[in-house]
């Protein structure tokens, strides 16, 4: 999802709290460099075990069933590659001290291993998460058709691919392994020559570092944490289910302000996952969300409302594209066009801007972090050059792929033609390398504005008959591609910061996206089949994949698809997009940080103002939490965050066999006027 793009704001909201970020970070590199001094490193095929590859299955497929419940009720899955590291650390410290107290000698678990399980966990889970299972691929069905305007010029009635398990999982395995190898010759370049930060990937590896550093206790105090909020929220989730009995009921129907701010969607669920995730995303998204909540559904739609009769006409369905929806639809996909085509420019700017200062060996200030380290790094650099993945791999692996997808992709979408689909792979290596440098300098990942400006050009080039099909099929293809080597990059990051070998790193990879390509689609018709997928009025909305269809149909049919008065809207929503943006960055940082993120506030104007709520009672946790106790907060935080999204999303996984078997709830707790 693109709020996963913004994990650059968690740093500008406090410098004071960068500072200090810098300086445990600098305390933790003396410590991890003194500790490896003395420390001999395994070959690769030693980093790699039985046990590891287990682990990492284990949490993956836990983590694809979170992503694949987040994304198709809200579209938000927030960063778990922290909460990855740590399951990883807590499942297999608690198997080695088992196997100890039973007088079994088992492996030590090394930060290299932590680290391949982290990988292969985030890789697997990253399918569900981009593999268009909740946006692109979901609005091909005919619900989303429906919604869109069933008679609505440009969305044709062929332009409907119902969800099968067959050709998705095809679909998967034909454009997810391609990414993995475009980058694989520029590794050296952009992690020890260029010496990019990644600052996820550097920040992943110094969590896993801290892990092997720190004392016992204080890892006690994070696995107690972990179990007792994860006991907590499954039973929490469980409790819940008796309340449920028909749509409607239960806690998650709870008007917490009152019956006519619960028609509005502003009452509290009480889902701990949205309060996990609250916890784990910064204080910005989350108040991003409330106020694009606040503005949409406690403003704009009260007031859209009292238009009907003038604007639509008064006996239009409620999801009708021609009547309010077609607002809600479209100033979102404004938002998000807006916040994402002005990151596009800057990042390409500043991309453009660096490489140019780096050729003529200038100083640029985007060095600085990496000219300070050149000496710590040395043996970093050392062994991650000793394990080299041969270019021919990279070369092979990609024209092979490349050569596979051109061949499946177009038979499972006859709308999108082979050439279309080679010309996208001429350019993907170009992309690819833009998105990946830009990731490194800022963080952000633009794999999903790539991909939605494949989206526009295919659907505008393949015509009215071909082009949704053509355009949403094209989106997944280019996205994967950048997407997947971004993450790659991040990865190698991670691996050369605890000196695990790239080549280890790479094969975790592939397992991890193997598994993903599998387990994915078995755990969104695990959903697809337990539940009523993309009603608006339902728990699943899943949002994007009515927003993405809807750019494809803007894409073929141009503005006219647009409800009355809507673009003049849509004009003023995306100058509000970029607005934002250019303040945050002309402003001095303690004015920028109080800019909202537009595409966070896009959100809520289709899913509705509740689960905003949540994931605000999450932020509040936290700044309560570090106002009292900043250091206990940044240890326990991403333990108790964890905790609580795990819980009750495995509760999902009995949820959904119980309702595939007929089990319903035997209470429905609603809640009349008197």
């Amino acid at each position: 999802m693109e709020i996963e793009q913004r994990k650059i704001m968690k740093r500008e909201e406090d410098d004071k709290e960068e500072n200090n970020n810098q300086l445990s970070l600098h305390e933790e590199e003396q410590e991890t460099e003194e500790e490896m001094s003395g420390r001999t490193i395994e070959p690769w095929t030693k980093q790699i075990t039985v046990r590891g590859v287990l682990v990492s299955i284990v949490i993956g497929v836990v983590f694809s069933v979170i992503a694949q419940k987040l994304n198709l009720t809200t579209g938000i899955v927030p960063n778990l590659n922290s909460s990855a590291a740590l399951l990883a650390f807590v499942f297999v410290q608690t198997w080695t001290k088992i196997l100890k107290k039973s007088g079994f000698v088992s492996k030590p678990f090394t930060r290299q291993e932590n680290t391949m399980i982290q990988t292969s966990a985030v890789a697997c889970y990253g399918i569900a998460v981009g593999g268009g299972f909740a946006s692109y691929l979901l609005g091909l069905n005919h619900k989303t058709y429906v919604l869109s305007g069933a008679n609505m010029e440009g969305n044709s009635e062929k332009s409907v691919k119902e969800p099968g398990l067959g050709w998705m999982t095809a679909y998967l395995f034909a454009v997810c392994f391609i990414g993995l190898f475009v980058l694989i010759p520029l590794r050296k370049v952009m992690i020890i020559d260029l010496k990019l930060t990644y600052p996820s990937g550097l920040a992943t590896a110094v969590l896993i570092n801290g892990f092997h550093t720190q004392g016992d206790a204080q890892a006690k105090k994070q696995v107690r944490g972990f179990m007792k909020y994860f006991s907590f929220s499954f039973l929490w989730g469980f409790f819940q289910w008796f309340f449920s009995g028909i749509e409607g009921c239960g806690f998650a129907q709870f008007p917490t302000f009152g019956l006519k701010a619960w028609k509005q969607t502003f009452f509290f669920d009480f889902s701990m996952t949205f309060v996990g995730a609250g916890m784990i995303c910064s204080h910005v998204v989350n108040l991003s969300l409330l106020l694009g909540a606040t503005l949409s559904y406690g403003l704009m739609w009260p007031l859209l409302d009292k238009r009907k009769g003038s604007w639509f006409p008064n006996n239009l369905d409620e999801h009708n594209m021609k009547s309010i929806y077609g607002y809600k639809v479209f100033l979102s996909v404004a938002l998000i066009l807006g916040d994402g085509l002005y990151t596009f420019f800057k990042i390409l700017y500043v991309t453009i801007v660096s490489i140019n200062a780096r050729v003529k060996n200038k100083p640029n200030d985007l060095d600085t972090v990496g000219d300070k380290k050149q000496q710590k790094f040395r043996k970093e650099d050392e062994n991650f050059l000793r394990d080299k993945i041969p270019m021919w791999v990279g070369i092979s692996g990609y024209l092979t792929f490349a050569a596979v997808s051109t061949i499946v992709v177009p038979l499972i979408f006859p709308q999108l033609k082979w050439y279309y689909v080679i010309v996208a792979y001429i350019f993907a290596p170009s992309l690819a390398f833009c998105n990946a440098y830009g990731a490194g300098l800022t963080d952000i990942n633009m794999a999903y504005n790539y991909g939605k400006i494949g989206l526009f050009v295919l659907a505008a080039v393949t015509g009215r008959e071909n082009g949704v099909v053509a355009g949403l099929a094209g989106c997944g293809l280019i996205k994967s591609v950048v997407s997947v080597s971004c993450i790659l990059m991040q990865d190698f990051k991670t691996a050369h910061y605890t000196m695990t070998s790239p080549k280890a790193m790479f094969a975790s990879q592939m397992i991890g996206t193997i598994v993903g390509c599998i387990v994915t689609p078995l755990s969104f018709f695990l959903f697809y089949r337990a539940f009523d997928i993309g009603n608006p009025n339902g728990e699943f909305k899943a949002p994007y994949a009515l927003i993405y269809r809807n750019m494809a149909i803007l894409g073929v049919q141009g503005f006219s698809a647009l409800p009355l008065h809507c673009l003049q809207m849509c004009y003023g929503f995306f100058g509000f997009a970029v607005l934002v943006n250019v303040v945050r960055d002309l402003t001095p940082a303690k004015v920028g940080r109080f800019m909202p993120l537009p595409t966070a506030m896009a959100v809520p104007f289709l899913v509705g103002a509740y689960f905003a709520i949540d994931m605000c009672v999450g932020t509040l946790v936290v700044f309560i939490w570090e106002k009292r106790n900043r250091r206990k907060a940044e240890v326990m935080v991403p333990a108790v965050a964890s905790g609580l999204i795990c819980g009750e999303g495995l509760w999902t996984l009995p949820a959904a066999v119980l309702a595939l078997a007929g089990v319903k709830p035997p209470i429905c707790m609603k809640f009349l006027a008197s």
